[in-house]
C-alpha cells in the first residue's frame, strides 16, 4: 500500500465529532474534499473542506469520486465501513494502495454493547437494500439477531412479515439514531408493534419466539416448504441429491430442468458463499421458482427460462451441475464437451429410457450409480403397508 493513499473512509457514528478517533480527526484537518451522504455531512458541521454530497443512486458516486483523484479526499461512511458498509463497494473500484480506511464501531457492536448480547452468537445482518426474506433461514425460537434496515416502515414491513410466517411472539427491540444523543431503545413484539415514529438509521435487535416453521439445518426440506406442480425432487431424494453435489464455500450450481426451484434453494442454505442458475424451459414453473426463492431467502439464485442446452450459453461457469429435468445423451454429451475439468455432475432417472442413458454413460465416462428405492407406511384397510415410489438411479461423475 502506498505510504500516503489520496482517498481515506472514515468511519462516522451518530456521537459526530466528539467520537472521532485521533487518526480520523487528522485525515479530516488535512482534507481538500470531504465527499459523503447528507446525513454524515451534517453530523460533521466544523469541516472547513469543500463537502460533496453523495448521490443516489449509490452507484452514481463513484465517477464523481473517481474524478477527484489524485486530491486529498475523504468519504465518510457508517461506523465500519467494511460490515454492511460502502467500503468494500469503493475498494473495488480502486487500487489498494490509493486509499486507506479508518472504521468506528459498527452499528452491531454498539447494539450488541447496549442489550448485552454476545455477538459472536448472534446472527447480523444489513437489510437496506436486501430482501427481508434473506432472513427466513434464521427464524428460529432463541434465536437473536441485529438487522439493519432502510428507515421506519422498513421496521412495520419486518414486524408484519415475522407475524405471517408464525414469529409473532418475537421480541423487538428497536434501536434509534444509536450511539447518538437522539438514541433510543424501545422494545415490543412483532405482533403487537404500535407505534411508526422510527427515527433513522435503525437498528432492530430480534429475539426469536413463536411457532411458526423452522428451516432444518440438514438437506432434505419438507415438501411442502416449496410450491410446485408435482414436479420436484422429493425429499429423500433431495437430500442424497445435495451430499452427491457436494457444495463447497464459493461454488456456483447449474440446476438444469429445475422444476419447483428445490434443489437450488437448499444448495444456496448450505452456506452464503454459494451461489445458483436454475434453468427451466416451463415459464409457469420458471415463475414458480422465483417465488419460492424470494420467499426462502435464496436471492442469490439466478433464474433462466428456456431449454437445455441452448438456454447454458454465457452462463458463468459452475463447479457442480444437477439434471432433474430434460435429460438426455445431447445433453450430457454437451455439458461434458462445454464444462471444465473438475466440474461435478449429478443426474436423476426415473424412467427405464433414462435409466438405460446413465448406465451406457456410467460405463463409458465412470462415476457412480445408485439405485434409489424407497417406501412408505400407508393405510392398508385397518392395518398398514408399504407403498413403494418410483426407483430414481442417480448418476454422479467428475468431469
Amino acid at each position: 500500500m502506498a505510504e500516503d493513499p489520496w482517498l481515506t473512509i472514515v468511519g462516522v457514528g451518530e456521537d459526530g465529532p466528539d467520537g472521532l478517533p485521533p487518526a480520523s480527526r487528522l485525515a479530516l484537518e488535512a482534507a481538500e474534499i470531504v465527499m459523503g451522504p447528507p446525513r454524515h455531512l451534517a453530523l460533521l458541521p466544523g469541516i472547513t473542506a469543500e463537502r460533496i454530497e453523495w448521490p443516489v443512486p449509490f452507484a452514481d458516486g463513484l465517477p464523481v469520486l473517481r474524478a477527484l483523484r489524485g486530491r486529498r479526499v475523504v468519504v465518510l461512511a457508517s461506523g465500519d465501513p467494511f460490515w454492511f458498509g460502502a467500503g468494500s463497494v469503493i475498494a473495488r473500484h480502486f487500487a489498494p494502495g490509493e486509499w486507506q480506511a479508518l472504521p468506528a464501531p459498527s452499528a452491531f457492536s454498539l447494539a450488541a454493547a447496549r442489550l448485552g448480547w454476545p455477538l459472536e452468537r448472534t446472527v447480523c445482518l444489513g437489510l437496506h437494500a436486501a430482501p427481508i426474506a434473506r432472513l427466513r433461514p434464521h427464524l428460529a425460537p432463541g434465536l437473536r439477531a441485529l438487522v439493519l434496515v432502510r428507515d421506519g416502515a422498513a421496521v412495520l414491513e419486518l414486524a408484519r412479515w415475522l407475524t405471517g410466517l408464525g414469529f409473532g411472539e418475537t421480541k423487538l427491540l428497536v434501536i434509534e439514531a444509536l450511539g447518538g444523543p437522539r438514541e433510543r431503545v424501545r422494545q415490543t413484539t412483532a405482533a403487537t408493534l404500535d407505534f411508526d415514529d422510527i427515527a433513522h438509521p435503525v437498528c432492530v435487535g430480534l429475539d426469536m419466539a413463536g411457532a411458526g416453521a423452522v428451516i432444518p439445518l440438514a438437506s432434505g426440506w419438507p415438501d411442502d416448504f416449496f410450491e410446485h406442480d408435482g414436479q420436484i425432487t422429493k425429499r429423500p431424494i433431495r437430500a442424497l441429491t445435495l451430499s452427491a453435489l457436494a457444495p463447497r464455500p464459493g461454488e456456483h450450481l447449474w440446476d438444469i430442468g429445475a422444476g419447483s426451484g428445490s434443489v437450488s434453494v437448499e444448495w444456496l442454505a448450505c452456506h452464503t458463499a454459494l451461489s445458483a442458475t436454475a434453468i427451466e424451459a416451463d415459464p409457469a414453473r420458471a415463475a414458480r421458482i422465483r417465488a419460492n426463492a424470494d420467499r426462502l431467502g435464496a436471492d442469490r439464485m439466478r433464474v433462466v427460462e428456456g431449454a437445455a442446452p441452448q438456454a447454458l450459453h454465457d452462463l458463468d461457469p459452475p463447479q457442480a451441475v444437477f439434471i432433474g429435468g430434460g435429460l438426455s445423451g445431447a445433453l450430457l454429451a454437451d455439458l461434458w464437451a462445454r464444462l471444465a475439468p473438475g466440474t461435478r455432475i449429478v443426474a436423476n432417472a426415473v424412467t427405464l429410457e433414462s435409466e438405460a442413458l446413465l448406465a451406457r454413460w456410467q460405463a463409458d465416462h465412470g462415476g457412480s450409480l445408485l439405485r434409489i428405492e424407497l417406501a412408505e407406511a400407508q393405510p392398508l384397510g385397518r392395518r398398514r403397508g408399504w407403498r413403494a415410489a418410483y426407483p430414481v438411479v442417480q448418476w454422479s461423475g467428475v468431469r
